[in-house]
């Protein structure tokens, strides 16, 4: 059976590339959709740059890229072996392999249990407070593939689990992580319902069709307003965090173009389009950019 890359992928070129029997394990860790690693690796950036860690402990940064991509693709498998049957229902994910046939159950697990091995290896360059931080992570990763069956918010819970990575990089570089810490995590959280929110807004009718649960669903003709509240937050969470590590006015100005990027995104949002919600998605790599930068500038003046 041949596997049709799904409408949101970025590199037919490099897939094509592939051996033809590859291409369905590359697909189902999502390796053709880099957006989602680059998300989950932000995160960790952010926290080793707010923590001043860039020089001492620069060598994490090139570490945690590589646990984003295992594990990014690890959590990507393990979610579709959960929803397969929901995925076989829904326009834009029928075609995942796992869903279509492509790759057998069996596979999938050897699969995952391949890129959980690599994120062991990751696990490994870690102090011992990090390395236990990140295994804390594996109980809300197992949960969220159920989160869109019992409630109308698993965008939240996805925030919990792809912000982890901000208090695994803030304790490699400290032996505990302060408020600051806390708050770079819980801006993420936001930033993350935000960015996800505006995902689920391509997946509103079949979702509906099929009872999965949304916050697009959830706010409905509401939605702009709702990103927006999470957006701000993010940004007043990230500035609260700032202040903390370098309490100057100046400083705060470090977020101003993340903040104009973000407020972008909001005023430009066509909810109802088949393809703006993907593009302003996929922008979010480039508002992590600017966060990061922002992070690294505050971290290395500190």
């Amino acid at each position: 059976m041949t596997t049709t890359p799904l409408p949101d992928t970025e590199t037919r070129g490099l897939l094509a590339l592939l051996p033809a029997s590859a291409r369905p394990y590359a697909l189902l860790a999502r390796f053709d959709r880099p957006i989602g690693w680059w998300l989950l690796y932000w995160p960790c950036a952010f926290a080793l740059g707010l923590a001043g860690g860039l020089q001492a402990q620069w060598p994490m940064l090139g570490w945690m890229l590589l646990g984003a991509i295992a594990m990014r693709g690890a959590g990507c498998v393990y979610n579709d072996i959960i929803d397969r049957d929901l995925d076989a229902q829904v326009a834009r994910t029928r075609g995942r392999p796992l869903a279509s046939g492509a790759v057998s159950l069996k596979a999938a697990w050897g699969w995952l249990l391949l890129l959980c091995l690599i994120g062991l290896g990751v696990l490994v360059q870690l102090n011992q407070v990090a390395a236990l931080i990140a295994i804390a992570s594996l109980g809300l990763v197992a949960a969220y593939p159920f989160m869109k069956r019992i409630t109308w918010w698993p965008q939240a819970w996805l925030g919990l689990v792809f912000s982890w990575g901000a208090l695994v990089a803030w304790a490699q570089v400290e032996p505990t992580v302060p408020l600051a810490g806390l708050l770079l995590y819980a801006g993420c959280i936001f930033w993350v319902i935000g960015y996800d929110t505006i995902y689920a807004l391509q997946d509103v009718e079949d979702d509906a069709l099929v009872g999965i649960r949304s916050s697009a669903r959830a706010l409905g003709s509401g939605v702009r307003l709702g990103v927006g509240v999470f957006y701000m937050t993010t940004i007043a969470c990230w500035a609260g965090a700032i202040w903390l590590v370098r309490p100057d006015w100046l400083a705060l100005l470090a977020l101003a173009p993340l903040a104009a990027h973000l407020a972008w995104q909001l005023a430009t949002l066509r909810p109802n389009d088949p393809q703006d919600p993907l593009i302003k998605f996929r922008s979010n790599r480039n508002a992590g950019l600017l966060a990061f930068l922002a992070f690294a500038t505050v971290g290395l003046a500190g």
